[in-house]
């Protein structure tokens, strides 16, 4: 499940550069003001301030950008990158806040390591750069081999990482489905992703495997839809082995032969290996969307969603 959301610019929401739960709008409505509050001004940084020589300014405002600038809302400024007493670590610290002035500005902080490539924001280490996503991108384009709905190309990809017995992602389900419809130029990749708190997970994960393998991808998604439909029946063994099976037969395939394939420890070990891309890629909770790489939670609000992948895609130079 998603992690829960903090506030937007709380100390901790530095983490959200890498993982956007976007405005936690929800938990925090603020009412329409009867006249526009003015944007907020940030105090002149002192120079004093930048002691240490790497990361520059400019590399800050960059990741800065490629990490939050699909949202046209939120502003920064970069106000300190100090010297610590590690060799290397530099402490970066921002004032942000949102554009309408409706939120208070806020001051958050994040460790840029020696290598260029990354920070350590809140408990998490981060990719960090003018483009933090490009090495995840080419992890998932090398390794994402699940079933996908869509074109053929990787030029944009949507991995979407996800377990059958995972609430929330059949709640995203009908986010998905539009995905598909509104970005057809998009390659939309199912990649199975069992959580251990959901005991019937992996053992849906290799009937879904196995339907793929001998129904192809027409038969997956027709056999996802009747899991996720009947996903109550996963929380006992009996109901388990019956909503798989009947998933199965309305995938137009024969119980006997997935159930058998998905006993195979070749079948095991594709599961394990999908496990181990999501756990190398940092990903924590499903349902995730790693859009070129950047992780989205999928059941974000879907025109935020769509705001992503379009700012994505103009961060790729992928034509529209």
């Amino acid at each position: 499940m998603i992690r829960a959301s903090t506030l937007l610019f709380s100390a901790v929401a530095l983490a959200a550069l890498a993982l956007p739960f976007l405005e936690a709008a929800a938990q925090q409505q603020v009412p329409p003001a009867a006249t526009p509050a003015p944007a907020p001004v940030f105090p002149k940084p002192d120079p004093a301030s930048f002691t240490a020589a790497t990361p520059t300014k400019e590399a800050v405002n960059a990741f800065m950008q490629a990490s939050w600038g699909y949202d046209d809302s939120r502003t920064w400024q970069v106000q300190a990158i100090l010297k610590t007493q590690a060799e290397g670590i530099s402490k970066v610290v921002l004032l942000v806040g949102d554009k309408s002035g409706k939120q208070k500005p806020s001051e958050v902080h994040f460790y840029a390591l020696p290598d260029g490539k990354h920070i350590i924001a809140s408990d998490q280490i981060l990719p960090f750069g003018e483009h933090p996503f490009a090495e995840h991108r080419a992890l998932l384009q090398q390794k994402a081999d699940g079933p996908y709905r869509g074109s053929d190309s990787k030029e944009l990809e949507i991995v979407e990482f996800s377990g059958f017995q995972c609430p929330h992602c059949k709640d995203a389900r009908a986010s998905i489905d539009r995905l598909s419809a509104d970005f057809p130029k998009a390659r939309i990749v199912f990649q199975n992703y069992p959580l251990p708190q959901h005991p019937a997970a992996a053992r849906a994960a290799a009937y879904g495997v196995c339907v793929a393998k001998l129904g192809g991808r027409k038969a997956f998604f027709q056999f996802a839809s009747a899991v996720y439909e009947g996903q109550d029946g996963l929380a006992a063994a009996d109901g388990a082995t019956f909503t798989l099976n009947n998933a199965v037969t309305k995938a137009g395939l024969d119980p006997a032969k997935v159930a058998a394939c998905a006993a195979m420890p070749e079948t095991t070990a594709t599961v394990d290996a999908t496990v181990k891309l999501a756990k190398d890629l940092d990903i924590e909770q499903t349902p995730t969307l790693m859009i070129n790489g950047r992780p989205v939670p999928a059941n974000a609000p879907y025109e935020t969603l769509k705001q992503i992948i379009n700012y994505q895609e103009k961060l790729d130079g992928i034509a529209p």
